[in-house]
């Protein structure tokens, strides 16, 4: 609050304080970070000004009485400066707080979409909620399977009472595929615990990947596909 008010009735805590104060991510930086209006030339002692032009009302709100740049703003901001790992983080605790969900934040970017974060963001949200068509999935998957040296598994067959996406009987593997991840509820999530349980005390080896890793991480889901194989493998599947 003393640094907005030492920078007038304009400023606004913004990047990484913002996201300090918002919960979403401690900062990193000893300066307190100000957004200000382009035309200003004020400088102040321990705080990072950033001069712009393109805040709008819409950006701005107040938490705990502070003028602050919006969540939606804020993860816009940091995108440019943060590691995708970094950058996801900060985007499911604004999720866990119920400042944003991934749907929203995708449709709020279109009102940004000449700004340097605005790309970063939604390049992530696409790789991390993408759902490939079961055909689709099945074909890239299928590729990877071929590459890794494994046979061809069964698809979508019964096993321990659940339908599962792949399984070789033969090594006692079974790979089930997530879509959505952003959007995995509790309830879904102990389904899946559930499932991969039953399928581990029956003595089989459960794997999960998601759509995202089939469709943007070939190389990994490949490499845990080979060393897994080289596990399981027995004589008679030789």
């Amino acid at each position: 609050m003393a640094a907005v008010l030492a920078c007038g009735p304009r400023a606004v805590l913004s990047h990484e304080s913002a996201a300090a104060l918002w919960g979403i991510r401690n900062a990193e930086r000893t300066e307190i970070e100000i957004s200000l209006p382009a035309q200003s030339g004020l400088r102040r002692q321990g705080v990072e000004i950033h001069r712009r032009l393109q805040l709008q009302p819409d950006d701005l709100a107040t938490r705990h009485n502070i003028p602050v740049t919006k969540p939606v703003r804020t993860l816009i901001d940091l995108a440019p400066r943060l590691m995708e790992e970094q950058l996801e983080a900060a985007i499911n605790e604004a999720a866990k707080h119920d400042y944003v969900d991934p749907d929203s934040l995708h449709a709020a970017l279109e009102d940004h979409r000449a700004e340097p974060g605005v790309g970063i963001l939604r390049g992530l949200l696409d790789r991390r909620t993408v759902t490939l068509t079961d055909s689709e999935l099945e074909r890239r998957f299928l590729r990877l399977v071929a590459r890794a040296g494994l046979p061809s598994p069964l698809t979508q067959p019964h096993v321990n009472g659940f339908r599962v996406d792949f399984f070789w009987p033969e090594l006692g593997l079974v790979v089930e595929t997530d879509g959505l991840r952003y959007h995995r509820t509790p309830a879904q999530q102990a389904r899946d615990r559930v499932r991969d349980q039953a399928h581990t005390a029956a003595g089989l080896t459960p794997l999960r990947f998601t759509h995202a890793q089939v469709r943007y991480e070939p190389g990994h889901v490949e490499g845990v596909l080979r060393t897994t194989y080289r596990r399981v493998r027995r004589p008679s599947a030789s």
